[in-house]
């Protein structure tokens, strides 16, 4: 039976349970010995989002949000750690800090541009993955000018080429195309997305980035917000439960995203550029639940109206009125939308085992080579 408790009851409790599902699912060996220092410059939503949307807007992402981890808000939208907290410590790196922070900001391992929101189009609205590529091109001017001035914690010429660039965006595009349009219009604007990520990677490859690392977007009819929300009847629901028009959709955005990576490939013939399967990880999570220690998985651990979702669109987490599980250790769904750290810890093993990934690439090539 799956347990919900009201806000006033929450408090911190232990974290045995939820320690014992990331040692199992977290490899001790993914650690990574990088020859060099490793600089990453990620791109995308609040799937990544370390606190973009926090710093650019001055908006907290409230409790409960943060308990698990960091005992405190973050920027994130989640518990605890999101995938890229995670794949930084496999390489024994800090957390990147978000682009716009302006309050004592350490650079000198990459910077974040992803923003909470945002979408591949339309084109120049904050934060948009174009505005995101316009801010790095800013970034990658001035920190070489500022290093040579003596300024610390910045990213030299060097580092800027042989850094790695991730791309893991999507998901809103999808989501929003969803409340206005029908099943064959969204598929018809898919390639326009695309073309948004495209034009992304070739700019940050024409400035000198050789290192290409691209996540698809996952089972967006397995969120709880989804399912909750949406207009849809029994012939919809796949096996699991999850929504599969939305699904489809991902998949066809999937397609055509890896398609996309096939052709850049051939164009840039000194460049790595690695797809990695998201949704094939999530799904097999959302699918394969218990076996990986989770109960309830289409459930949110923080929302409102308890079974089967848990989720309500006037009363999400962290406004007032909601409740939220004890034990996030065995929700995947953390607030409808996005994940639980227990579920980020599994999804962040499964991409640096490189069974997800085309090429199968290890996660710190970069700095290895």
């Amino acid at each position: 039976m799956v347990e919900i408790v009201n806000e006033r009851d929450v408090v911190l409790f232990p974290f045995l349970t939820f320690l014992v599902i990331v040692s199992l699912n977290f490899p001790s060996s993914v650690n990574s010995q990088c020859s060099k220092n490793p600089v990453i410059f990620n791109f995308g939503d609040s799937n990544s989002d370390t606190g973009g949307f926090t710093v650019g807007l001055g908006l907290s992402f409230g409790p409960p949000n943060g308990r698990t981890f960091f005992h405190q808000s973050s920027g994130r939208l989640c518990d605890g750690r999101l995938i890229i907290d995670f794949l930084c410590e496999s390489l024994n790196t800090s957390y990147l800090t978000p682009y716009l922070e302006s309050l004592g900001p350490n650079f000198s391992n990459g910077a974040n541009f992803a923003v909470s929101g945002s979408s591949t189009l339309p084109r120049h609205v904050p934060f948009t993955l174009d505005v995101q590529v316009s801010q790095f091109l800013r970034f990658r001017t001035r920190s070489p000018q500022l290093t040579l001035k003596g300024y610390k914690d910045l990213i030299s010429e060097e580092n800027f080429k042989n850094g790695l660039y991730i791309f893991d965006i999507g998901q809103n595009d999808l989501a929003g195309s969803f409340t206005h349009l029908s099943y064959a219009q969204v598929i018809e604007k898919i390639p326009s997305f695309i073309t948004e990520i495209k034009y992304a990677i070739w700019n940050t490859y024409q400035h000198g980035g050789k290192k290409i690392w691209v996540h698809n977007t996952g089972p967006l009819g397995c969120l709880p917000q989804k399912l909750a929300t949406a207009a849809k009847n029994a012939s919809d629901f796949d096996d699991h439960g999850c929504i599969k028009s939305f699904n489809d959709a991902a998949k066809t955005f999937n397609e055509q995203l890896q398609v996309m990576c096939e052709e850049l490939r051939s164009q840039m013939k000194d460049a790595t550029i690695v797809y990695v399967d998201i949704f094939a990880i999530k799904y097999d999570l959302i699918t394969n639940s218990a076996k990986y220690g989770f109960e309830s998985p289409l459930t949110a651990c923080c929302g409102y109206g308890g079974l089967p979702y848990n989720y309500n669109a006037n009363i999400s987490c962290g406004v007032n009125g909601y409740n939220v599980c004890k034990e996030g250790s065995q929700y995947i769904s953390w607030d409808g939308v996005h994940y639980t750290e227990a579920a980020n810890s599994v999804f962040a093993s499964k991409i640096l085992s490189t069974n997800y990934s085309t090429p199968p690439t290890k996660f710190d090539y970069f700095c290895n080579s």
